[in-house]
């Protein structure tokens, strides 16, 4: 399977002291680089949520933010009893010092300052719901980040078969191009001997050998058989490569290196314009590829 470094989940789970959410979100990184943000409640969790997210991420810069929000006093709360007996005393001692004082009303004893009491949950309680909260996002992130994977597998797969049909096409031209420039060099030589009246059959053997001497050199010169055997190398690992799955990435950017210089010696090597063109499409090509790879773990 391969896993693209860019990723999104969130989930949220209800407990008898509040709710929690958590969101996952991921883009792409030369190493893994994870930044946790959550309330000071939960900061003693920081290293086991850490090393969960690493279990399963190897690279990339990934946020996780968490939220808790407790309940509030109108939702699941009760009354302090020891508090509330605490008051009913405190009033009846006041009743009898102060007869014309106003006796506490239940909206006066209900805004007392800890007489509604929200449950709260146990620092165990917190660490196995975040935890499995967490695994949960994680499920769905990889899932998301497996998603994209196969997107831009697919798409680099469109674009090795795309340089593979350009590679193909070139090595006609070589020939042809030889073929070209031996009729072009003989036609050249055989104007200045002409021109230099030099049609003695001694001056004929030696323009006829200085004619091979210079189409051998050309040859050598616009050679490509050895760039065209590297590039279907390169093209047959990276299918390779995409076929194994895992963390590609680093793997398939050195390749791209490989595979730029091949195109680059190409064009450099190039007498026919076809062959410039295909060298400078094998470019681009291997550009849109390069741009997309850093996206994979």
């Amino acid at each position: 399977m391969i896993l693209s470094m860019t990723g999104y989940a969130t989930a949220s789970a209800e407990l008898d002291s509040g709710s929690l959410t958590l969101e996952l979100r991921a883009v792409n990184h030369r190493y893994l680089d994870i930044q946790l943000r959550m309330p000071d409640e939960l900061r003693g969790f920081e290293g086991e949520l850490r090393v969960a997210i690493t279990a399963q991420l190897q690279r990339g810069k990934v946020e996780c933010r968490i939220n808790y929000a407790a309940r509030s006093a109108q939702s699941g709360a009760m009354l302090n009893d020891d508090l509330l007996q605490q008051l009913a005393a405190w009033n009846r001692e006041v009743q009898v010092a102060l007869p014309d004082a106003l006796s506490l009303s239940v909206a006066d004893v209900l805004r007392w300052n800890g007489v509604l009491e929200t449950p709260a949950a146990s620092s165990d309680e917190l660490r196995v719901a975040l935890l499995d909260l967490l695994q949960t996002v994680l499920q769905e992130f990889s899932a998301s980040r497996a998603r994209e994977g196969e997107k831009l597998k697919e798409f680099l797969l469109q674009r090795v078969d795309k340089i593979e049909a350009l590679r193909n096409a070139v090595a006609p031209h070589v020939p042809a191009a030889i073929a070209a420039y031996e009729q072009k060099l003989t036609a050249r030589l055989r104007d200045a001997i002409q021109n230099a009246a030099m049609q003695d059959a001694e001056t004929h053997g030696i323009s006829d050998e200085r004619i091979r001497q210079e189409i051998t050199l050309f040859a050598s010169k616009i050679d490509v058989d050895e760039e065209l055997s590297r590039l279907s190398s390169h093209l047959t690992e990276m299918r390779r490569i995409l076929s194994q799955g895992g963390a590609v990435g680093k793997r398939l950017d050195f390749l791209m290196q490989e595979l730029n210089r091949e195109a680059n010696t190409l064009g450099s090597k190039s007498v026919d314009a076809q062959v410039s063109r295909s060298a400078m499409e094998m470019k681009i090509l291997i550009e849109q590829m390069r741009e997309q790879i850093q996206n994979l773990e």
